[in-house]
Parts: structure tokens; sequence; C-alpha cells
């Protein structure tokens, strides 16, 4: 094999609970905001697909979790629905919640392949956003109770424990840039929220360590940060981008402290959130065990064209414009660059800028619309999505024969799922989900996913 990986190298897939699990009658199952948006906001969602309509994990997870191992997986990283546990976020355990999750988890185990359990993807329980959310510190205290409660339950089945799925979305996307739940436009109240999330993961953690002997860690978004050029200019720009939606997250839970300039820039445009030296005391001493990265576009940026309007909403493009790069590789399917090499970029920023912690690829993959029109003899012939993986997986050993520890890859996603505001418009799994009769079939990627985990690489 020309690409080999290591013979404990974590091959699998990922998803979350609000985007797979479905509802079934009875579940008593409590609302969260995506239940609540889907429906009230439906517009705002591709052909109207509700929660309601997502894909059959709860009831099909038997013969789900025997599908992954149909294809080898010895690994699969999901989440756990604070909604479903606990329905209103703070009181009463949902038993029935807590068969499913025992059961699912002890299928996954039987069949060799290793729960990676993440405790919040996005779905704030309604009740709890009714307060505020994130925004309310209460919040924080509430999700460390829950991460408990979840610890508590469900620790003898679990080795390798996350805080929060991409904890830079719930700020950005539903507090700044209007694209989630509760679809507010003020970057304060987005970096208060970030703030809170920062804790409530500490806080998590720090209950963990007390208590478990597992792993413990976080999955984040990071997005590389390129310039159109290296005029000063377009430096600054990209430094700016780096600054707001990598570094003041990155260095927060991997070097224990916010980056100094952060603060001067938000004291400067009166948008420094309550941030108190127990927050900063709490941060420093955090530590993770494991780091999931979600890679899937790189961040191309210029500097700006046009003077902006300080007196307006504070933005962070009030410092970089986003740069099309001509001649860049495209997904038209979901209007974002292709860019594999941005992986070994990744790996090498973990490695000499993040002391090389132990990390994984939590989440890669390539979302194609009507994805029907590549079915043959019943089978989706996605050679595309097999080479999207080929080649990120080729970045990405190169950085592991330089010495990052990379210790699995995880495709996005096991069988297509729900898609927050694009439903089921671009699919991304190894197995097709057809929405009219609910079965779910192999696609050739994940036929040729099995051979690279059995034979651990490729040519």
């Amino acid at each position: 094999m020309k690409y080999t990986f290591p013979k404990n190298f974590f091959w699998g897939a990922a998803t979350s609970a609000t985007q797979s699990e479905g509802r079934e009658a009875n579940d008593q199952k409590g609302e969260n905001i995506w239940d609540y948006s889907s429906v009230k906001y439906n517009y705002r969602f591709y052909q109207g697909v509700t929660t309601e309509q997502t894909s059959t994990f709860y009831k099909e997870y038997k013969e789900d979790v025997q599908r992954m191992a149909d294809l080898s997986f010895n690994s699969f990283r999901t989440s756990i629905s604070w909604s479903r546990l606990i329905p209103d976020g703070v009181g009463e355990v949902n038993q029935e919640a807590v068969r499913f999750y025992r059961n699912m988890l002890e299928e996954l185990n039987q069949k060799g392949i290793q729960p990676f359990i993440n405790l919040y993807h996005f779905d704030m329980p309604m009740k709890l956003q009714e307060k505020g959310g994130f925004e309310n510190r209460e919040v924080i205290e509430a999700f460390k109770k829950y991460a408990e409660t979840c610890f508590e339950l469900f620790d003898d089945l679990v080795a390798y424990w996350f805080t929060f799925n991409e904890p830079m979305i719930p700020a950005e996307a539903g507090y700044l840039h209007d694209r989630h739940y509760p679809y507010v436009v003020d970057f304060k109240r987005a970096a208060t929220v970030m703030h809170h999330i920062i804790l409530a993961h500490c806080e998590a953690v720090k209950s963990y360590r007390a208590a478990y002997q597992g792993k413990i860690g976080i999955i984040m978004d990071i997005i590389p940060v390129y310039p159109r050029s290296q005029n000063p200019a377009d430096l600054k720009a990209a430094e700016m981008a780096d600054l707001f939606y990598t570094r003041s997250l990155n260095e927060a839970i991997l070097k224990g402290a916010y980056p100094a300039e952060l603060r001067p820039i938000l004291e400067q445009y009166d948008q420094m959130p309550e941030v108190t030296s127990e927050d900063l005391a709490l941060i420093k001493e955090t530590t993770i065990d494991l780091l999931g990265v979600n890679y899937y576009k790189p961040r191309r940026v210029k500097a700006k064209e046009y003077l902006v309007d300080v007196n307006g909403i504070f933005s962070p493009e009030w410092f970089f414009d986003d740069y099309i790069m001509p001649g860049r590789r495209m997904n038209t399917s979901r209007g974002i660059e292709i860019y594999p090499e941005a992986m070994y970029d990744i790996a090498k920023k973990i490695q000499n800028d993040y002391g090389n912690i132990d990390w994984f690829i939590s989440e890669n993959g390539i979302g194609i619309q009507n994805e029907e029109a590549f079915i043959e003899e019943g089978m989706v012939q996605d050679d595309y999505r097999i080479d999207f993986v080929k080649e990120h997986l080729q970045w990405l050993h190169k950085a592991m024969a330089e010495g990052s520890n990379c210790l699995g890859y995880h495709m996005w996603t096991f069988v297509d799922c729900w898609s927050w505001i694009n439903a089921y418009k671009n699919r991304y799994g190894f197995y097709r989900m057809d929405l009219e009769t609910g079965e779910k079939t192999v696609k050739k990627s994940g036929l040729w996913f099995k051979t690279v985990i059995e034979n651990k690489g490729f040519d």
C-alpha cells in the first residue's frame, strides 16, 4: 500500500442526534431549538423538511450498527440529545432515552465499534433557550449537570467523550450571521455565548476528571485562513480573520487563554463580553485529552475594498473581505471550495502550535445534490466521493509521516441525514437513504472505504 495507516487507527463516520435519530411515538423527547425552528420558521428550511423527517436511527439503531460493522468500522461518533435525555434541560431524566442510549452503546461495543460520544451538537433544549440559552450563565451550570448525568449513566460504555461539536457555530450562526435559531445579529451577544460555551466545556471536563478515567476532549471546526497575496494589507486581513474565527476559540481551549490581541479590539468597539478572573482561571487550568477536527473548506480572504460604517452592527467582516480565488476547485452543490492540501496545513498547525496534541479528523465529507442521478444498477456510483476522501487522506498521511499525532478519520456521514437548514438537499452518506421508502443502500464509496479499513490504507 502506498498510503498505509497505523493498525489502531480509528476509521468510521460521524453524525449527530438531531440529524439522525428521528422521533417515535411515546419516546418522551423534549423539544429543542431545531424541533421548534424547523416548524416555526419552516420557510428557512430546504423544501420545508423538519426534524420530524430526519433519519431513523432511534428506531433502527441495531440495523444501522450492523451496517457500520458491514463496512468494518471500528469507531463511530454521534451525540446524546440533551432534550431527549432531560426533556426540559434541567429536570427529570427520560428513562426511554436512557434505555435507547444504553442499548445503542451496547450494540456498538458488541460489534467492536468504539463509541465516540459528543454531548452538544447545536441542539439547545427549548426550555433553556427560553431562558436565553448560553447567553444565560445559569445554562452553564445546567450543562454541567447534564454532562455529569451522561457520565454517570453511560461512562461504563464510553471511553471517548467530547463536550461540544463546533462550539463557534452556535455563537456565530445563531447570534451573528442569522443562520440558526434564535436568528440574532449582535456580535457582543455572540461573544457572550461563545465565552459561556467555553466555560461550560471547562466545567464538564473538570467534573469528568474528578470521577472518571477515560478520555475527554472537544470537536472544533478549524478553517485554515489563506490570504489573497503576500501584500501587507492581505496578510493583515488574514490575521484578523484567523484571530476572530480560529484563534479566539482554539487558544482558549488548547492554550488556556484568549489571544492577547483580542481584548483591545473588542474594548475599542464596546464589544467585550463579561469575563471574570475566575472565568480566566478556569480556562487556564482546563486541558483536553483528544481533539476532534472538522474540515470541509478553506477560508480565503483579502483586504477590505471599501470603508465600513463603524456606526453599524459590529462584525469581524469589518476587517477583511472574502476572496474568490480564480480557478479554485468547487463543489457546486454546496458552493464551497475543495482544497485537500488544507488537511496537511491543519495537521502541521496542531503539531507546531498546539503541542502536537492527539487528534483525529472528526468530520470530512462532500455533499452532493441530486445524487440519484449517479445511481446505476441500484447503487450510487459516487466516484467523486472516493476521489475526495483519497486526496484528503493523502495529505493527512504526509503530515502523519512528519510526526503529526492524528489517531483517526471519521467521514461525514454514515447514512444520508438531515442537514440543518439544507435538510436533505445535499447527500453525504456512505449509505443512501430513500426518503420515500426509508430503504438504506450502500454506495460505491462505502464499499471502497471498507477496503481501506481492512487493508489499513490504499494505493
